[in-house]
């Protein structure tokens, strides 16, 4: 690819160092110069971080400041690691290395072996699952397919959070697993997998890590080596880090500090994989002078579907929720979100199916629309409910692009045109590259229709029309492009995992869907029962359960539809309601009520419309200011506060406690949480307030006006010096209101 790029697909390579910078925010831009020293990023959903650290290794070559075989940049995926090295790529930063923590160490462990141990260093095992059954089998266990499933996960837990067979139970008792044996079955079948691999000279991705870690502590001469390679470090998805990819980092990095971290703790939803948000969090604690730049200007998603979002964190609970970022739109208002009930799983589906149809038939492009559901067993109903509808789609979480079959095969035969293309009599008739590249791509099976229903076929269409719509582009961009330029493109991009854009509804799971972004999504079986899902029984797990629905709604640019059924199958009992992550942001729903207008008619409930439904909007605020040093705050937990955390507090302890105690009455006997009633920022800042009527608690951040009718009587009397006033029970209360 050359600098005459000006498509969205080929944009231009930035001439100088400094035209790197232009069109960031002043935040962004603060990443992007803020070049030594450890840097942390919290970065919000659609606020641009890719950009803002790519520009920041970008501007960092480009002016000379970084060696770009110093900097290594690593981050959770093939491919989040390999958009990020095509961005570097458009930006002129080739050389950087940016790559997963699983094949940085890996490159590591292979050229280190046989310096460290000696000999070859042995094969990473196929089909880990396998060596699980057989250990099993050795210790004489039987697992179902379900228990093989979640076994295995718990070895893979106990390496990452580097726990041996013996400790397994303390450990795992310790962090609230839910084991799908006895903790002692499964030490047992961990500690025979552990003989299996050793016996077969095997070992699996978590021993790449560990390994590693082991050659680069017991190794000092290697460590050094490793140090004096990399001497800058940029870690994207932070909040996401295992503790043994953090001893990893840590090993790297030794007694320097030029690191930069990248993170948002509210989209911590791998924590079942042993990842977790606490280093984040804590990075300011290890290292004490770093600069800390706060991303919360949202490209992405329109306001409307941003309120919602910051609506399911304003709920949330625990030490994430503390530091949640509240998300600024920057985009022009859009559609209210939609919320749909439906009589069963079936229904739902062919609900969906028809909106994307219209969608389709009203010029938004299928590759811009998905279908995000909480577990793969969901996907089945929504691909036949597309296919019956005549609508292409493809599964999130198959193959990378560039290695299915039929891709691979139309690389060579582009090569071969490239270079025996006179010979060919298929391109005697066509001049132009796109069309060279059709008539090749036709004997591959790309037609100009695509083929009807869906399966393999259909799949197959689609990488192919992936290609032709890239070389349209390329062709686009640099008007004299050849045949050999677009294969020398696909080279690069093979290697880089840069895919191209298949045209087709998407369907992923939320975890999958981590990163990505459509213009119209659609977030189903939002349910009781599946968000939270079923085996989700600690708060710690329910808020991830939270965080997961806050990642879906983020994918969102303009369009969102959210919806549930109320049984699985038709005439099967109605038994299910929504999520309770929807109360009170949903239309209809007890303290949306006021602010929004009932639902739809025949229970179905969709985003208001019509003056009569429409959601007031805020007026501007003016930035929150700390009300010791003046300071503006950004952390929700500090503006709750209306103080910075580090300057003094003027609380009246016996007004918290016998707040607590309130709380702590009403939380039992309504059968919730305690942090339901009021979380305990909100009553640290009503201790620190004492309010002495409905105007001046209605002010503090975490009343709202739901809160305000149940509670406020009973907070005023506690702030008064009284006691609080008989309350209702929430059944009680609930039963009135019929």
């Amino acid at each position: 690819m050359t600098a005459a790029t000006h498509s969205p697909l080929f944009p231009r390579v930035p001439d100088t160092a400094d035209a790197v910078l232009d069109g960031l925010d002043p935040e962004q831009r603060e990443v992007a110069t803020t070049l030594r020293g450890p840097v942390c990023v919290l970065a919000g959903a659609g606020t641009g971080k890719t950009r803002a650290i790519t520009h920041r290794i970008a501007y960092g070559v480009r002016s000379g400041i970084l060696q770009p075989s110093s900097v290594l940049a690593v981050t959770f995926t093939n491919r989040a690691a390999g958009e990020m090295r095509g961005r570097l790529r458009q930006l002129g930063a080739q050389g950087v290395q940016a790559r997963t923590f699983h094949s940085a160490a890996l490159r590591q462990l292979q050229y280190f072996w046989p310096k460290a141990v000696g000999g070859g260093m042995p094969r990473i095992a196929d089909r880990k699952i396998q060596l699980v059954v057989d250990a099993a089998a050795a210790c004489r266990i039987r697992l179902d397919r379900s228990e093989l499933r979640e076994v295995t996960a718990e070895i893979e837990w106990s390496k990452v959070t580097q726990t041996v067979p013996a400790d397994y139970p303390l450990a795992a008792a310790k962090a609230g697993r839910d084991t799908p044996r006895a903790a002692a079955e499964i030490a047992q079948v961990y500690a025979a997998y552990e003989d299996l691999k050793r016996a077969r000279a095997v070992i699996d991705f978590e021993d790449v890590l560990l390994l590693t870690v082991g050659i680069l502590q017991d190794r000092h001469d290697i460590a050094e080596q490793v140090r004096s390679q990399y001497q800058h470090f940029v870690v994207d998805e932070y909040q996401d880090v295992s503790p043994l990819q953090q001893r990893l980092l840590e090993l790297w990095l030794g007694e320097r500090d030029d690191l930069c971290v990248v993170g948002d703790a509210s989209q911590t939803i791998y924590s079942f994989t042993g990842a977790t948000a606490d280093h984040l969090l804590d990075f300011r604690v290890r290292h004490p002078r770093a600069t800390v730049v706060k991303l919360v200007r949202d490209y992405r998603s329109t306001p409307q579907v941003v309120r919602l979002a910051n609506g399911l964190l304003a709920q949330a609970a625990g030490r994430a929720a503390d530091h949640r970022l509240e998300l600024i739109s920057q985009r022009p208002a859009g559609p209210e979100p939609v919320h749909t009930e439906y009589t069963d799983e079936p229904a739902e589906a062919e609900g969906a199916a028809h909106r994307i149809r219209a969608l389709l038939d009203s010029g938004v492009p299928a590759g811009e629309i998905a279908i995000l559901f909480r577990a793969n067993a969901q996907s089945e109903t929504y691909e036949q409910a597309l296919a019956d509808a005549g609508i292409p789609y493809q599964l999130r979480g198959a193959e990378r692009f560039f290695d299915r079959p039929e891709v691979r095969k139309a690389g060579i035969a582009l090569r071969a045109a490239a270079r025996f293309g006179g010979n060919d009599a298929l391109l005697d008739e066509v001049v132009d590259l796109p069309s060279q590249v059709r008539a090749v791509l036709s004997g591959e099976g790309w037609s100009a229709q695509p083929p009807a229903g869906s399966g393999a076929v259909r799949e197959r269409w689609e990488s192919l029309a992936a290609l032709v719509h890239l070389a349209q582009a390329f062709a686009a961009a640099r008007a004299d492009a050849t045949l050999g330029d677009l294969v020398a493109e696909l080279d690069e991009r093979a290697s880089a995992q840069h895919a191209p854009t298949v045209q087709g509804v998407t369907l992923a799971s939320l975890h999958s869907a981590k990163g990505l972004e459509w213009d119209a999504v659609f977030l189903v079986g939002v349910a009781e029962g599946m968000m939270p899902i079923t085996y989700a029984k600690t708060d710690e797990q329910i808020e991830e359960e939270r965080r997961l629905l806050y990642v879906g709604v983020t994918r969102a640019r303009e369009r969102l539809h959210v919806s549930w059924a109320l049984s699985r199958s038709p005439g099967g009992r109605p038994s299910r309601r929504a999520s309770r992550f929807l109360d009170g942001l949903r239309p209809g729903s007890s303290a949306a009520t006021a602010r929004a207008g009932a639902g739809g008619p025949g229970g179905v409930e969709r985003g208001s419309r019509g003056p009569a439904g429409t959601v007031p909007r805020r007026g501007r605020r003016t930035p929150a200011r700390c009300r010791v040093c003046g300071r503006t705050l950004i952390e929700a937990g500090e503006m709750k506060l209306m103080r910075c955390e580090e300057c003094p507090s003027d609380m009246d302890e016996g007004l918290y406690e016998r707040l607590r105690e309130w709380r702590a009455d009403i939380a039992a006997r309504s059968g919730q949480p305690a942090f339901c009633v009021f979380t305990d920022k909100t009553m640290i800042a009503i201790a620190e307030s004492g309010p002495e009527d409905e105007g001046e608690l209605a002010r503090i951040s975490g009343v709202g006006l739901r809160k305000l009718r149940r509670y406020g009587a009973d907070v005023l009397a506690i702030c008064a010096g009284r006691d609080p006033v008989e309350a209702p029970d929430e059944a009680d209360e609930n039963s009135s209101r019929k």
